[in-house]
């Protein structure tokens, strides 16, 4: 659904670093339409003007930490 913001967001992820390391990005048809200190306040403003769903809110930082997540689980099959 957001598959061409978040595309945009890894091929300049580097740029972006520069400019706003540490903060949450608003990326909507692959521009950049806010900049914000946290991620709640990127929501409530953004959705005042956009529909939910038609943008991504993003934290910027460098590496994949923002956008990956690792489960463990102690399961175990027999």
């Amino acid at each position: 659904m957001l598959d061409k913001e978040f595309k945009y967001y890894l091929e300049h992820q580097a740029d972006l670093v520069k400019q706003y390391n540490g903060k949450y990005i608003v990326i909507k048809d692959e521009t950049v339409i806010g900049v914000y200190e946290s991620e709640l306040k990127a929501y409530v403003e953004s959705k005042k003007s956009h529909a939910v769903g038609t943008f991504l809110i993003q934290k910027v930082t460098p590496g994949t930490e923002a956008y990956t997540q690792n489960f463990y689980s102690r399961v175990a099959f027999q």
